[in-house]
C-alpha cells in the first residue's frame, strides 16, 4: 500500500481522501489541527514550518505532497535528504512562493505573460512605472498573498508605499482581458502527462467565484495553445502532481499566463462530477508513480460555483430538495464571512440550465444572497 503524507489539512487534503480510499491508497495528513477540514485522515498536528516535526511525519509515507503551498523549502530539501520523495519539489515549488522567482522563469521559458518589473523604492518608481506601461498598474507582494490578498491595482505609488518599507513590490501590467480561463493537466515522476479542457473563471475581489467547463467558444487554436504552456511549464520545471496555470485570455487573442498553482486547483473541483478523472484522484495517481486516468468529460458542460461563509445543515436540506441533480459539497468548516465553506456542481447538456441551477442552490445556501 502507497503511503502518501499530506502537508495542510484544508479542504484539498479532504477531498483526496475519497479518491485515496478507491485507489488502495493510505493518506496520512499533517494538521494545524484535529479540527481541520481533513480531519478524516489527520494522523499528526503541528507546525509544517518546523523541520524536525516534518522529517517525523515524513518518515511514516513513501511520498510527501501538498494542501498548501506554504512550507519553507529548506524544510523541504531536509525531508527529501532523509528520501522521502516530495513532490512537486522544493525547485518547481519555490515558483509558487516568490511570484518574482517565478515571473523571471517564465521570462527565460519564452512563456508569453503580462509585463512585469520589480520596485524597490519610490525613487526609482516612475521607471519602473514605465516598465509596465503606466497607471493603472497592478502591484503584488511576492509573497503570502493568494485569493486577492497582497494584490492592489494602483494609480499612485504612495498606495504602495507600506509594501515597499518591507521590500520589494512586484509591478504588472493592468492586462485588459476577455476573461480569465485556467488550464490544468497533471504530469508524473516519468513525465506522463494528461490536460483537461481548460475552463473559464470568474473572479469576485480576487477570489473564485464560478467556473464554467469546458471554456465556451475557446477557438480550437487558443484550446492548444492553452495545453501547450502547460505542458511546457510542467515539462521545463519539473512538476509532479497537478498543474494549474491561469490564464487572461486577451482581445487580440493572446493567452498571458497570470499565476500558478502545483497541486488540485478551485477551478478543477468541477472535475469531480464532469471528468472521467478527478483532479485529486489524478494529483495521487501522478506523486504515487501509477499511471495517469483519462481526462474526457462524461457530460457535455459543467458548472462550479463557490460557497461561502458556512454551510447550514437545513440550508443544505432544503438546497438537496429543491435541485436533486445538484452535487453540494461542504468543508465542514466553522462558518466565517468570505471564506470558502464548499462549492456546487452541475453537469449537463446545455450551459445556461446548470449555470441557473448552481446560482440558485448558491443562493439558497447563502440564505438568498448570491451575486453572481
Amino acid at each position: 500500500m502507497v503511503k502518501i503524507g499530506v502537508i495542510g489539512g484544508g479542504q484539498l487534503a479532504r477531498m483526496m481522501i475519497p479518491a485515496a480510499i478507491n485507489l488502495g491508497f493510505d493518506v496520512k495528513v499533517f494538521a494545524e489541527s484535529r479540527e481541520a477540514s481533513a480531519s478524516l485522515a489527520v494522523t499528526d498536528v503541528g507546525d509544517y514550518r518546523n523541520e524536525t516535526e516534518l522529517v517525523e511525519f515524513a518518515n511514516e509515507v513513501d511520498v510527501l505532497t501538498f494542501d498548501h503551498e506554504h512550507v519553507p523549502t529548506s524544510v523541504l530539501e531536509a525531508v527529501r535528504r532523509t528520501g522521502v520523495a516530495v513532490y512537486p519539489s522544493p525547485e518547481a515549488l519555490r515558483l509558487t512562493h516568490n511570484k518574482i522567482d517565478m515571473r523571471a522563469r517564465l521570462q527565460e521559458l519564452g512563456i508569453a505573460q503580462p509585463l512585469w518589473t520589480v520596485s524597490t523604492s519610490v525613487t526609482t518608481f516612475p521607471q519602473d512605472l514605465d516598465a509596465v506601461g503606466g497607471f493603472p498598474c497592478v502591484a503584488k507582494k511576492p509573497v503570502g498573498g493568494y485569493d486577492g490578498k497582497g494584490v492592489r491595482i494602483i494609480t499612485s505609488p504612495e498606495e504602495i508605499e507600506d509594501w515597499m518599507s518591507h521590500g520589494p513590490v512586484l509591478l504588472e501590467e493592468k492586462v485588459e482581458f476577455v476573461r480569465e480561463l485556467a488550464q490544468l493537466g497533471a504530469r508524473s515522476p516519468s513525465g506522463e502527462w494528461q490536460a483537461w479542457d481548460p475552463v473559464e473563471t470568474t473572479q469576485v475581489d480576487g477570489v473564485c467565484s464560478e467556473v464554467i467547463a469546458p471554456a465556451s467558444g475557446l477557438t480550437e487554436v487558443l484550446g492548444k495553445e492553452s495545453r501547450h504552456l502547460a505542458s511546457q511549464i510542467a515539462r521545463e520545471v519539473d512538476v509532479v502532481g497537478v498543474l494549474a496555470v491561469e490564464l487572461f485570455e486577451t482581445s487580440d487573442g493572446r493567452l498571458l499566463v497570470n499565476e500558478l498553482a502545483m497541486r488540485p486547483h478551485n477551478s478543477g473541483h468541477v472535475f469531480t462530477e464532469l471528468s472521467q478523472t478527478s483532479q485529486f484522484e489524478q494529483h495521487l495517481r501522478a506523486v504515487a508513480g501509477f499511471p495517469l486516468g483519462a481526462t474526457g468529460f462524461l457530460a457535455p458542460r459543467g458548472v462550479m460555483i463557490n460557497l461561502f461563509g458556512g454551510i447550514e445543515e437545513d440550508r443544505m436540506k432544503q438546497a438537496l430538495r429543491g435541485y436533486q441533480a445538484a452535487k453540494i459539497h461542504s468543508y465542514q468548516k466553522a462558518a466565517r464571512s468570505g471564506r470558502k465553506a464548499g462549492h456546487v456542481v452541475a453537469v449537463g447538456d446545455e450551459l445556461l440550465p446548470i449555470l441557473e441551477m448552481c446560482r440558485e442552490v448558491a443562493a439558497v445556501i447563502h440564505g438568498g444572497d448570491y451575486d453572481a
